[in-house]
């Protein structure tokens, strides 16, 4: 191996430290009161959403929402209803909605973005298609939803982009994981995202909440591991009806995790870093609370990172007056969803 190639100041083993080290983004939070803060969140929110490609979306005609309900079914404590909604010309999210039997007001709503996995919505509900799905589900609390509706939420569960039903036809029939890097690719030829497209979905399927009379449109909470994480952090960010935000697994640094570890293709926005690392996005979800959960033996999205840009984002609380509303929780195992501390925090916060 020619080492003189490792003697230059960039190259392949330090790409990302040495760019992050130089890149100073021009939302890096500098705001030394309320007023510069929301100031500060109004400019910053704008540019995210045009760097998440969600105004490309937004350009084409966006339709009504034609909800079709496609199956109902009664079981011990709730409903379950599978539905499908347009969210953009010629594309469906499909979506189950989970409501408690017996309900006698509205209820809040919490949102279950799921993760990178085959059964998409359907795990987080807790519907199984084999014994080993049964027993990662119990393993790892991957039934969000399941466990929303028994804390006495409605909660929805969508298949996010590139998973499950929503795959190209020649992965379901493979049964490939997911369809996350082609159908990343496809996005960025036309200034769009993944991620983006899955925060706009997240968007159109509140937009339904507000026309179900059983849900209190003013409480909305999303909460989802891992990749779910991803799209609950961004879509709180640039989404202002979301009241509670619970990122499990993804909250960290961009430097420590996905510029760090080998991470799925639609973890990428082209040049997020020009506008700020991700305790600066998560700081467009101050005052509104904000819950991170992290597994202590995460090996793609490592601790010191998470702490780092935990104590980060606590002086953009601390800005905003709302230093209470921001916690982090750290679970003992890896890369999971951890239950303990979101139903109490739910509750803490709910208006």
């Amino acid at each position: 191996m020619n080492n003189d190639l490792f003697s230059n100041s960039l190259h392949a083993d330090n790409y990302v430290e040495t760019l992050a080290a130089e890149t100073a983004g021009k939302y890096e939070f500098k705001a030394k009161d309320k007023k510069q803060l929301r100031e500060w969140q109004q400019k910053f929110r704008q540019d995210l959403i045009e760097k998440l490609g969600i105004n490309e979306i937004k350009k084409r005609k966006i339709e009504d929402l034609n909800p079709v309900c496609i199956d109902k079914v009664e079981l011990e404590d709730h409903v379950r209803e599978e539905w499908r909604i347009t969210s953009e010309p010629g594309y469906q999210v499909p979506f189950y909605l989970l409501k408690p039997l017996n309900q006698d007001k509205p209820l809040p709503l919490v949102i279950t973005p799921h993760g990178h996995g085959k059964s998409g919505k359907d795990t987080y509900v807790g519907i199984t298609h084999n014994q080993e799905e049964k027993e990662k589900i119990a393993e790892g609390e991957r039934d969000i939803a399941l466990q929303a509706v028994r804390a006495g939420y409605i909660a929805i569960a969508p298949d996010q982009r590139g998973f499950a039903a929503t795959k190209f036809k020649k992965d379901i029939e493979a049964d490939r994981n997911n369809s996350c890097r082609t159908m990343q690719m496809h996005a960025l030829l036309f200034g769009r995202t993944l991620i983006g497209e899955r925060v706009h979905d997240i968007t159109r399927l509140i937009d339904y909440a507000e026309t179900r009379s059983e849900i209190d449109h003013n409480q909305v909470i999303i909460t989802g591991n891992s990749g779910g994480g991803t799209t609950s952090l961004f879509a709180a960010a640039v989404e202002t009806r979301i009241r509670i935000a619970i990122p499990s697994c993804y909250f960290c640094t961009f430097k420590d995790s996905i510029g760090a570890v080998y991470h799925c293709e639609c973890n990428y926005i082209p040049g997020l870093l020009t506008l700020g690392e991700m305790y600066d996005i998560a700081g467009l979800i101050a005052p509104r609370a904000f819950l991170a959960v992290a597994g202590k033996q995460d090996s793609i999205f490592p601790l010191e990172g998470v702490k780092r840009a935990f104590k980060k984002l606590k002086k953009i609380y601390k800005v905003a007056g709302a230093e209470d509303r921001c916690e982090l929780y750290i679970g003992e195992g890896g890369h999971r969803y951890y239950k303990k501390p979101v139903w109490p925090f739910v509750q803490k916060w709910i208006d």
